[in-house]
């Protein structure tokens, strides 16, 4: 295994990306192993990767964020949060971690939210007088909340991966991701009093009205989709055609900013992001056949109980490891390779596998966020236009914020099971 895992970080450092590194490795660790009869088997291992019906989902709820984001939806939500909370002193900070909490439900993944939040509220706040490394932090920090509510693409994978129903999961991640939303808003309330921070402009009266009936339609598209699952008016895969089919739907005819050239470059960006999902799912399911080969989740299992065979400590060692596969890692990639592992380990970990689904992805995201590779880093550092390492800084305080919730959310089950809990009643 160690073979497979120096060619996979060589491909990686050399800048090859990451779904043809996965493929590429795995090429590399049957050819030295002379294993090379395996290579007949590795298009039908890929197909059999990517061939499952619920998966139909990632791209319709792709094409949904897309349309969303098309029909100019961000300047709206922004606006309608700076209506709700803008009128403190940091209001503007509190909008942006608000915005990003509403946008969750449209975006379903960090980078993308991450792209459209920073593009309106970072200018937004320098133009205020924010430091700019502080306001691309922030940004960074509040799109991680994305993964965490409906349509959340890494809740849709660890699904399809493990069995859970994926409605369930939906419910699990509202409470914490709520819950981190208020601690990060309580924290730049905080920082705004101690730092001098300006109260925004009142947003003025004639326009609320307005506001909240061009939100709200936006803001019902979680509701719409966990409604409708747990209801059993449609499937997971059902849902994700009606998120689509509603997008395009308020994008038409409620904002009316549509046009035919811009749901065409909706369906090419879906067309494109949705094959780069698809290839990395693929060539990560070759990786997890080598995985088997080797036997490498049993060997994990029996050195992890070596360690200790108390969950708590166990839970503890395993998010310790995931948090650094997230640092180096997109997430569906590293949900695909580490569910092998996981899947073996998780009946020493006597935990509910709702509960620790939330806990596996909530990880991962707050890798995304984690200095010095983290991949939305790297965007909000692009969109402010401030090095790297400022904001790599500015982010260690929410990045600790993320991690007491973190804590919450592994050892306190009620966080994530009482919304499913509540509805199978």
């Amino acid at each position: 295994m160690t073979l497979y895992l120096i060619a996979f970080l060589g491909f990686m450092i050399v800048g090859i990306p990451v779904a043809f590194s996965l493929g590429l490795a795995s090429i590399t660790y049957l050819v030295m192993n002379d294993q090379t009869h395996l290579l007949i088997g590795f298009p039908q291992k890929m197909i059999a990767g990517i061939d499952n019906f619920v998966l139909l989902t990632i791209p319709f709820f792709i094409l949904a964020g897309n349309l969303m984001n098309s029909a100019d939806l961000t300047k709206q939500i922004v606006r309608f949060a700076q209506m709700l909370v803008g009128r403190v002193q940091g209001g503007l900070a509190a909008v942006n971690v608000v915005a990003s909490m509403m946008f969750s439900g449209v975006s379903g993944a960090a980078t993308a939210e991450a792209s459209a939040i920073g593009s309106v509220m970072i200018p937004a706040m320098r133009r205020d007088g924010y430091k700019p490394e502080y306001a691309a932090a922030l940004t960074a920090a509040g799109s991680i909340l994305g993964p965490l509510v409906p349509p959340s693409l890494s809740l849709i994978l660890y699904g399809v991966l493990t069995g859970t129903s994926i409605a369930d999961l939906f419910l699990a991640g509202i409470v914490p991701a709520f819950l981190l939303c208020g601690v990060l808003i309580i924290y730049v309330l905080f920082k705004a009093r101690r730092e001098g921070h300006p109260v925004p402009a009142r947003v003025p009266d004639e326009e609320r009205r307005g506001l909240a009936l061009k939100a709200l339609p936006a803001l019902l598209l979680p509701v719409i989709i966990v409604g409708g699952i747990r209801s059993g008016v449609f499937t997971p895969t059902e849902a994700a055609a009606v998120a689509a089919v509603y997008a395009l739907a308020i994008g038409t005819l409620l904002y009316r900013t549509l046009s035919v050239k811009k749901i065409v470059a909706a369906f090419y960006e879906t067309a494109t992001m949705t094959a780069g999902v698809m290839l990395i799912v693929a060539m990560a399911s070759m990786t997890s056949f080598i995985l088997g080969i080797e036997n490498i989740p049993q060997a994990i299992a029996a050195q992890l109980l070596d360690i200790s065979s108390s969950p708590w400590i166990l839970i503890l060692l395993l998010n310790l490891v995931l948090l650094l596969l997230g640092l180096f890692l997109e997430p569906l990639a590293a949900l695909v390779l580490a569910m092998p592992i996981l899947n073996e380990i998780f009946p020493l970990l006597h935990i509910d596998p709702v509960q620790f689904g939330v806990m596996v992805v909530l990880n991962l995201m707050i890798g995304m966020i984690t200095p010095p590779v983290g991949l939305c880093l790297f965007i909000v550092s692009a969109i402010g236009k401030v090095s790297l390492e400022k904001v790599a800084r500015a982010v260690l305080p929410m990045i600790g914020i993320c991690l007491v919730i973190l804590i919450l959310v592994a050892f306190v089950p009620f966080l994530t099971l009482a919304l499913p809990g509540l509805f199978k009643g």
